[in-house]
């Protein structure tokens, strides 16, 4: 008879800085969720994506939006309506 206990079992170390996410989706945002941080309506968001103006993917029926994506993106969008001024260089 072969009996394991608690202080024989070896715990499996991590490198640290290493996250490994409790569900593949933890990386991700919804529309709703991404469109509450940037501020903006869901719609408004859905438009931007269809434009392609920022990466989605589609997961049965729902827009996936990975948050380093949104970051990046919410780093350069500015939300206010109409035209924007072209950023010139000199």
């Amino acid at each position: 008879m072969c009996t394991t206990t608690a202080s024989n079992a070896t715990a499996v170390s991590q490198p640290t800085g290493f996250h490994v996410p409790d569900s593949p989706f933890d990386d991700y945002l919804d529309l709703v969720e991404a469109a509450r941080e940037l501020g903006i309506h869901p719609q408004s968001l859905r438009r931007l994506i269809k434009q392609g103006r920022l990466g989605a993917h589609l997961f049965a029926g729902k827009y996936l939006i990975e948050r380093d994506k949104l970051d990046m993106f919410k780093s350069n969008y500015d939300p206010r309506p109409g035209r924007k001024p072209i950023r010139r260089l000199l």
